[in-house]
């Protein structure tokens, strides 16, 4: 169908509708004359109709021609389109399958990269979650005075147990007073046994930690002094013992955190236990403590090695010297026998010239009385083999 024919039927209907929106504002009297008017549209617009349905169907009949021989000639042209886009499309189809198969290995990669990460995610998340645990353990074990007092002996023993041998320290050592110190450091006189106990006041410090005001925090550092005062002058009563222990004792504070806060807020505390003889340690300085007592210790070993080495060196030159006496009176008695030897070998010598003599002597008598006949006695030939 033509498109032409709708739009006209499109003019037609708009018209009559324009001509209703005429009729319905016109006055009565006009309504004749309008729609005689309207009649005579309506011929003249189906005179169009039917003038322009002629022409649609000339034109039709003419593109209907035009198209079959548009069509043969567009024919071949279709074929080489045809043939390059099946071409294109094939490239393009093959693209596209590369491009999935790389982009499809690619998210494997990333997926398994993915997988990794998230184990290793979960990994860290059950790390955390043990490590949560373990905090709350310690939380509960420091918050109980004596379950905080055998941690900081543990981690006292593990210290010691680590950089000093066996021998040079005792455990729960007892004194002669009846008091056990938490550790005893065996050293020789001077400076002789020091004693090591280990206290943790921790209510105190965390006492002046959560305190919110110059008032709390002031009555949270009087206890925290007070604490450490009583334990400072505890340790200098019992584990100081003239004659049987050091001078001097160590008083172990587990947490590096107590100890830098004693140091940086308390030095009347620090100036009490200097006086005391009782020295603070926290556990990285009880560490280089330790390693100084080590080699203390090393130095008096080689000093006892050394004396053992100067004893048996006298040894040794006392079998030295008895060795030398006895190779000298071994000489004299070669030079005995070889003395000894040269006195024979003179009393030989004179033997033999003898023995020359007697034989000369002899042989002189039997010259000047010769035997009487042809079978007498051959003279006897010298020593040297002369006649």
């Amino acid at each position: 169908m033509d498109p032409i024919l709708p739009i006209l039927l499109g003019l037609v209907a708009l018209v009559a509708v324009v001509a209703a929106a005429l009729l319905g504002f016109r006055a009565n009297s006009r309504s004749a004359a309008l729609t005689a008017e309207m009649m005579r549209l309506g011929e003249q617009m189906r005179a169009k109709e039917s003038e322009a349905e002629a022409r649609l169907k000339g034109l039709a009949e003419a593109q209907t021609t035009g198209q079959h021989a548009l069509a043969d000639r567009l024919t071949l042209q279709e074929r080489v389109l045809m043939r390059a886009l099946e071409e294109r499309l094939t490239e393009v189809s093959q693209r596209v399958g590369l491009g999935l198969e790389k982009s499809t290995k690619e998210t494997l990669e990333t997926m398994a990269k993915l997988q990794e990460r998230l184990a290793t995610i979960d990994q860290a998340q059950a790390n955390l979650v043990q490590l949560s645990t373990q905090v709350v353990g310690l939380q509960d074990i420091l918050a109980n005075k004596q379950a905080r007092g055998a941690f900081g002996e543990i981690q006292l023993e593990n210290l010691v147990s680590q950089v000093l041998p066996p021998a040079a320290y005792r455990f729960q050592a007892q004194l002669s007073n009846g008091k056990r110190a938490d550790c005893l450091l065996d050293l020789p006189l001077p400076p002789g046994p020091i004693a090591i106990d280990a206290k943790f006041p921790l209510e105190g410090y965390h006492a002046i930690r959560a305190a919110t005001d110059d008032a709390g925090r002031q009555t949270a550092a009087r206890v925290f002094r007070q604490s450490v005062l009583t334990h400072i002058k505890d340790i200098a009563s019992r584990y100081i013992l003239p004659g049987e222990t050091a001078e001097s004792a160590l008083m172990f504070l587990p947490s590096e955190a107590v100890y830098a806060e004693l140091h940086a807020g308390f030095p009347d505390v620090l100036e009490e236990s200097y006086r005391s003889r009782v020295f603070i340690v926290s556990p990285t300085t009880l560490w280089a403590t330790l390693n100084t007592v080590r080699a203390i210790l090393k130095d008096v070993r080689m000093r006892e090695q050394a004396g053992l080495i100067q004893k048996e060196v006298r040894t040794l030159l006392e079998d030295v010297s008895r060795l030398d006496g006895r190779a000298a009176n071994l000489e004299r008695h070669f030079d005995q026998a070889r003395e000894d030897l040269r006195q024979l070998r003179i009393s030989t010598t004179k033997i033999a010239s003898r023995g020359e003599k007697i034989e000369d002597v002899r042989l002189e008598d039997e010259i000047a009385s010769p035997s009487p006949g042809p079978e007498a006695e051959v003279p006897r030939v010298k020593a040297g083999g002369a006649p």
